[in-house]
């Protein structure tokens, strides 16, 4: 029987999966079953839910040669967080771990066990936790998407903007001009990231005529600030070394009050690189 707790979601009959199954001739790889804890001589699947389905659709197109499945039984009923954490070991030891199933199954866990047990579980912090799983409820709006597979990929690409700069406006426009196929491409969010702290590009683009191109054409000019702190000060140094005319250098050519600064300024870059690697 199916685990009525399984953390992954989505469909699972897969009819690439079936032809896999029939090109082998069956399963390899076992099912992982428990005892089920309420009947008796039944099994509950722990691992190959999506193997023991598309079996299923195999039989029940009348190839008979797929109903037996090989199992491996524990020897008793697990508790549901012993039952995740199986699933998750096993997964991650095939190397299955699809990178695009981590929100999901970061949203799974903290609704079946709240976010500390479902941190625990996945060897994360909470706030990488919080993360995935504002990824996956934000992927959840993008529902007229040709590949819904995809949407992982465009709620990512939205998160890699500011998080200060997304307001729930900003948000509702974005998935509306993406569900209403007027922004195709997942990368060119990626343009967000100039026009929102643009007042007059934001104000196009949340207008219902504005796109991200006509948006980006209303950027103002932006002003180049000077670098400050360590950084530019570096920039500084550079720029000015770069600026000596070659007849000075010729000039201080053997110099050593000279050549003990260029030691101690090395001696001092050779430091800060060590403490920034």
């Amino acid at each position: 029987m199916p685990n009525d707790k399984q953390p992954r979601l989505g469909p699972k009959v897969d009819e690439e999966l079936q032809r896999q199954i029939e090109a082998n001739g069956g399963l390899f790889e076992p099912l992982l079953v428990e005892p089920h804890p309420d009947f008796p001589g039944k099994f509950r699947i722990i691992d190959g839910d999506r193997r023991w389905t598309n079996s299923r659709v195999l039989v029940e197109q009348g190839k008979e040669e797929f109903r037996q499945l090989p199992i491996e039984v524990t020897d008793r009923t697990l508790s549901d967080e012993d039952r995740l954490r199986a699933w998750i070991y096993i997964h991650r030891q095939r190397k299955e771990w699809d990178a695009k199933e981590k929100e999901m199954v970061a949203y799974r866990l903290v609704d079946l066990m709240g976010r500390a047990s479902a941190a625990n579980i996945l060897g994360i912090t909470v706030r990488e936790l919080d993360k995935l799983v504002d990824i996956f409820e934000l992927s959840e709006k993008f529902t007229s998407l040709r590949d819904p597979s995809a949407a992982i990929t465009w709620a990512r690409e939205m998160m890699g903007v500011s998080k200060k700069l997304f307001t729930p406006s900003i948000v509702e426009a974005v998935v509306k001009k993406v569900n209403d196929k007027r922004i195709t491409n997942s990368k060119d969010l990626r343009k967000l990231r100039s026009i929102l702290p643009d007042p007059v590009a934001r104000a196009h683009f949340l207008s219902d005529a504005g796109d991200l191109d006509s948006a980006m054409l209303r950027l103002g000019p932006t002003e180049k600030k000077p670098k400050g702190g360590l950084s530019g000060d570096l920039e500084a140094a550079v720029e000015a070394m770069k600026g000596v005319p070659w007849t000075t250098l010729q000039d201080l050519k053997g110099d050593p009050d000279i050549l003990k600064k260029i030691d101690d300024a090395e001696a001092l870059l050779r430091s800060l690189r060590k403490a920034l690697s």
